[in-house]
């Protein structure tokens, strides 16, 4: 059906032994959109993609992709779905303009070749050997041969990975139009800038479960809070701090040095914060004022210790 979604999960359960990696998952994207599915390692967002690509079993629940079973109706999407994977999936002996002439001749309606290798820049390796590419230019491959057969439906795991800033500023481009001409981009990155610059709606996973969706706006807003960063020593009283700042403020020691003040700030906040750095000689290096980031939510959902 037209309105119906490009990628719909209902209730997704995949076990590794006794340890549900993913444990009840609902995820639904649409056409026309980028869905970006973020997650700290471990916490199922890739086993879930390889349940949607046809590469894992799932124990329970659903997957239907473009209406399909990605398993028992494989034959069906394949034509219809591009695929890129950030650890591999290319053949490393073969130059990357062959690799990828040879993928465009399985689909019925590739993307003219020469437009695609100059939109991502591939003509300056394309007598290279794939094993011999960097990682970056990998991806760049990589992306290309996912949507050379113009795709419904395409998952970038990590597009942008290992790339300078020109290439992966050239990839965001590709991705926004993508999203334009009606495909369906499910997108999985741990770089927030690259989810809040791209995302129509964000899914964090956490523990195999969704545990917050919603779009970027939608995500970061909380009241009327901003955030003001501030970088000094390490070692502030950040308690004592927040006092001196007021009501409705906290504060907090992101690393060594990186401070978040938190809550409803005013001119008089940033007033109160010189006073008391003066009072106890503490040079600030940087002060900056703005809202909440993608970043600033995902921490707090998903916690700062090490995974």
């Amino acid at each position: 059906m037209p309105d119906s979604p490009a990628l719909e999960i209902s209730d997704l359960v995949k076990r590794y032994g006794d340890r549900a990696v993913v444990d009840g998952l609902d995820l639904v994207a649409h056409a026309g959109q980028v869905t970006a599915v973020l997650g700290p390692n471990g916490a199922g967002k890739t086993t879930t993609i390889e349940c949607c690509e046809g590469l894992r079993q799932a124990d329970e629940g659903t997957v239907r992709v473009l209406g399909h079973d990605p398993i028992l109706d494989a034959h069906h999407l394949r034509p219809r779905v591009g695929v890129m994977l950030q650890d591999g999936g290319l053949p490393t002996g073969i130059r990357a303009a062959d690799m990828l002439a040879h993928v465009s001749r399985m689909y019925a309606r590739p993307r003219d070749l020469g437009e695609l290798t100059e939109r991502l820049g591939l003509g300056s390796f394309a007598r290279t050997t794939v094993r011999r590419l960097s990682g970056g230019q990998r991806q760049r491959l990589a992306l290309a041969a996912a949507i050379v057969g113009h795709p419904e439906l395409v998952f970038l795991d990590e597009p942008s990975a290992g790339m300078d800033p020109q290439s992966r500023h050239a990839v965001w481009e590709l991705v926004r139009e993508l999203r334009d001409e009606g495909v369906a981009v499910v997108l999985t990155t741990h770089l927030m800038d690259e989810a809040e610059d791209l995302a129509d709606h964000v899914v964090v996973v956490d523990e195999g479960r969704v545990i917050a969706q919603g779009s970027v706006r939608d995500l970061v807003a909380d009241g009327d809070d901003s955030t003001l960063r501030l970088d000094a020593e390490p070692g502030l009283d950040v308690d004592g701090l927040a006092v001196a700042l007021g009501d409705g403020l906290s504060v907090r020691e992101n690393a060594p040095g990186a401070y978040v003040v938190i809550g409803a700030v005013q001119p008089a906040t940033v007033a109160a914060l010189g006073a008391w750095l003066a009072a106890r000689e503490v040079l600030a290096t940087r002060i900056t004022v703005g809202r909440r980031t993608l970043e600033d939510v995902f921490l707090d959902l998903t916690g700062r210790d090490l995974r």
